[in-house]
């Protein structure tokens, strides 16, 4: 079952982008949206930098994929309520939802941030 089938969004305004509210995050759906290498890039440069432009937050975490590919994992942290996005004018910002993760998942952020890869350590 996809993200979208996951988080239902009633009410929403068309065009909205769709996030779940605090209390409707899910560890299982979370976790798969943490499970990817580019998407865990990109939690840790907004654990860093905090907000940041969508453009160029796949710059900042060095990933080199298309814009429609970035848009997709953008889209499935939002969706699964991992970060928040909003629109100012023709830009939109993401952010990570650091307080609403970390009253639902006490210290998960903390240690899937702290976690390297062993391989590339090497």
């Amino acid at each position: 079952m996809s993200v979208e089938d996951q988080i239902a969004m009633p009410g929403r305004a068309a065009g909205a982008l769709e996030e779940p509210d605090a209390d409707r995050l899910d560890l299982p759906v979370v976790l798969a949206a943490l499970a990817d290498p580019g998407r865990l890039a990109i939690v840790r440069v907004l654990a860093e930098c905090g907000e940041e432009c969508c453009v160029k937050v796949g710059e900042r975490a060095g990933l080199t994929v298309g814009k429609s590919t970035l848009s997709h994992h953008l889209k499935v942290l939002r969706e699964s309520g991992v970060t928040h996005t909003r629109t100012q004018g023709t830009h939109r910002y993401v952010s990570l939802r650091r307080d609403d993760l970390d009253s639902a998942f006490p210290h998960l952020l903390d240690a899937v941030l702290g976690w390297r890869d062993r391989s590339s350590a090497v």
